[in-house]
């Protein structure tokens, strides 16, 4: 039961804050500002006033609730720079990757970050923090320090987490919105279209990075991470929060840097692979925000994701646990070719890539086969890694002006 890579080797971002000196972060946690439910709220350290108003854009913070009781921040950037109205602009919702926040779409400039590049286009951009990160560790039962708030897997993200953030900004607009999701926001939206969750709320998809296949990760952290075991990592650790910043999961991931060959010095080489094009005023403000907690069992999910080789619900290691959930032994596979052939899909993909390997990419593509040929469109990027679709400073020319265009051609 080795874990391969994703489920440590995704959250080593975490090792940042092992070598790279600490900065404060652009915001904290905070309480329930205004009733618990669908409501606008004004948090005094928001993601809207860390990284969006200061750029002299308009910013709107929401609650929503999840159908089992998690409380999570959106943002909404509403028009451009230049204003207009909102009314009837195509809305956009932008969703993160693992042990990171919806800040992964605010590291850049203005003109660089895809959020405010697609506000200035003239869209409507929503951006979704997943359960358990800064802005979203509320929920109507349990706070952050029971281990019940951490019971959850990315099956949850894909059942409660996206068909609320999506219902929402659909309900809110009026209109079917576009989606964008980098690295574990690919995975759970594809496993939520094949289930045909919120399909009909969906008007196009981008996904920058697709993670759904795992089976070739090539970090160099690769082979420290497989001396891990799915079965031990709970134990290991005795927490149901995975957070970096504390000591025993930051004692685990010194020990694997700890490793012959395994550099953590080049620390996004060695987890995303060779980024071509990050520059300091990117990576700086990535270490002032990440990594984000999530809980132990969604990397333990990961983690089985790898190593069978297939794309499951969670196995709970037990023949009877697993039928006393799924009613069968084994966890029920997500079928991606049961995705709407006719739902437009942009996939953007890196050669150089470590985590989202060309391999992993093709048997995804391999997946949707059957998709209408002039629904799907495909780009490859030699030179990109993992994290130049989120930071690179050259993003902008290469993939965003695509997106943008590719969003423009469903207005139809």
């Amino acid at each position: 039961m080795a874990v391969h890579s994703l489920a440590v080797l995704s959250l080593l971002c975490a090792l940042t804050f092992l070598v790279v000196e600490p900065h404060q972060a652009f915001g904290s946690s905070h309480g329930s500002f205004g009733p618990i439910g669908n409501t606008v709220i004004a948090p005094p350290a928001g993601l809207c006033a860390a990284a969006v108003v200061v750029h002299g854009y308009k910013c709107q913070e929401f609650e929503v609730r999840t159908d089992d009781g998690y409380i999570l921040s959106m943002q909404r950037i509403p028009q451009g720079r230049a204003g207009g109205s909102a009314k009837n602009k195509q809305p956009v919702l932008l969703q993160h990757g693992v042990l990171v926040d919806g800040m992964t779409w605010l590291l850049t400039s203005p003109d660089e970050s895809l959020a405010l590049m697609l506000a200035d286009s003239g869209f409507d951009v929503w951006i979704a923090n997943t359960r358990g990160t800064r802005f979203s560790r509320q929920h109507v039962t349990y706070a952050p320090t029971n281990p019940e708030y951490w019971n959850w897997t990315w099956d949850e993200l894909v059942t409660n987490d996206l068909p609320a953030v999506i219902g929402f900004v659909s309900s809110q607009t009026g209109q079917k919105i576009h989606y964008v999701g980098h690295s574990l926001g690919t995975l759970t939206a594809l496993a939520s279209f094949s289930e045909g969750k919120q399909v009909e709320n969906v008007k196009s998809a981008v996904l920058l990075s697709p993670i759904a296949y795992l089976s070739h990760m090539t970090t160099a952290l690769g082979v420290a991470a497989s001396k891990a075991f799915v079965g031990e990592i709970t134990t290991m650790f005795g927490l149901a929060e995975f957070n970096p910043k504390e000591k025993p999961v930051a004692d685990f991931l010194k020990a694997l840097c700890a490793e012959p060959g395994v550099d953590c010095y080049d620390l996004l080489t060695a987890i995303t692979g060779k980024n071509c094009c990050l520059n300091a005023s990117t990576v700086e403000p990535f270490l002032k925000n990440e990594p984000q907690s999530t809980a132990t069992k969604n990397l333990v999910h990961l983690a089985q994701t790898v190593r069978d080789g297939i794309l499951t619900k969670y196995d709970y290691g037990n023949v009877n646990y697993n039928e006393e959930h799924y009613g069968k032994s084994k966890p029920p596979a997500y079928n991606l070719s049961n995705i709407p052939h006719n739902l437009p899909l942009f996939l953007s993909y890196g050669g150089q890539d470590a985590l989202s390997d060309v391999r992993d990419v093709q048997t995804l593509l391999d997946s949707l086969k059957f998709h209408d040929l002039d629904k799907l469109n495909v780009q490859y990027i030699k030179d990109y890694a993992h994290a130049d679709f989120i930071m690179g400073v050259t993003a902008k020319d290469v993939v965003y002006n695509q997106v943008i265009e590719f969003f423009r051609r469903q207005y139809h």
